[in-house]
């Protein structure tokens, strides 16, 4: 059953988000910490099929071996191949902040909160403008992490995206290459979506939504994790953590 469509204040008729344009971003990365990781690889693939593909040369550092075992690109291949950082950093942000403009797509990122930080992050390191800057608020975004926690809450196992991928029948063979996993994260999305008819309302509806189940789920594991740390603390922002949030 389709959900109805529904005007927004201005009298609008809003499509549901899984019937309306969507682009999806993905990013590879130095190492899991916000605060120093570098984008190695990203893709953003759009409303109409096109993708967009950067390969950073991390501005002359050197990749862990740890992320190269996850990623697959060595420090020669991005040194040698690579766009200059801060090129790839400005053009990612100019390329989100133009498919978020102006209502044009949602932008699919899964673990938003990661991805989206870390391009912050970056933007702030090379004095290029982030997203924000450029648009404002920085929505709506669809995240299949968080929809998944809140539709299947008690469903057990993890919830990474080869993890969500296989629950929802969805193709991944090139995990960890950035335009794969945009692509796989932008196909769960739409089976959660068919799966759980509540959640097919307007992106804008959504996005809200997200904010507030993210908060909750995050105040429960802090909970959690106070059990055997004291001052353990889980950060509540979404999609994007504020500067100087947890990493």
């Amino acid at each position: 059953m389709n959900a109805p469509v529904q005007p927004d204040l201005t009298g609008h008729v809003e499509l549901p988000w899984h019937r309306s344009p969507l682009a999806s971003y993905d990013c590879e990365t130095t190492g899991t910490r916000i605060d120093v990781g570098r984008i190695v690889s990203a893709a953003l693939i759009r409303a109409n099929g096109d993708v967009t593909r950067w390969l950073s040369d991390v501005n002359g550092l050197e990749i862990p071996a740890a992320a190269t075992a996850v990623h697959g690109i060595t420090t020669e291949h991005a040194h040698a191949h690579g766009t200059p950082a801060k090129q790839v950093v400005e053009e990612i942000a100019d390329a989100l902040a133009g498919e978020l403009s102006a209502g044009r797509a949602a932008l699919v990122v899964m673990n938003a909160p990661f991805d989206l930080s870390l391009l912050d992050a970056e933007c702030a390191r090379h004095g290029v403008p982030t997203v924000a800057n450029r648009i404002g608020a920085v929505q709506p975004v669809i995240d299949p992490l968080v929809l998944d926690r809140a539709a299947d809450k008690y469903r057990r196992g993890r919830r990474n995206l080869e993890s969500l991928a296989a629950h929802y029948g969805v193709d991944l063979t090139d995990a960890h290459t950035a335009d794969a996993d945009a692509q796989a994260a932008l196909d769960v999305a739409l089976r959660i979506a068919e799966t759980h008819e509540k959640l097919q309302v307007p992106a804008r509806i959504l996005h809200g939504w997200q904010v507030q189940w993210h908060e909750a789920w995050a105040a429960n594991y802090e909970s959690f994790l106070r059990r055997s740390k004291p001052d353990a603390t889980v950060d509540r922002g979404w999609p994007v953590r504020p500067v100087g949030g947890a990493s």
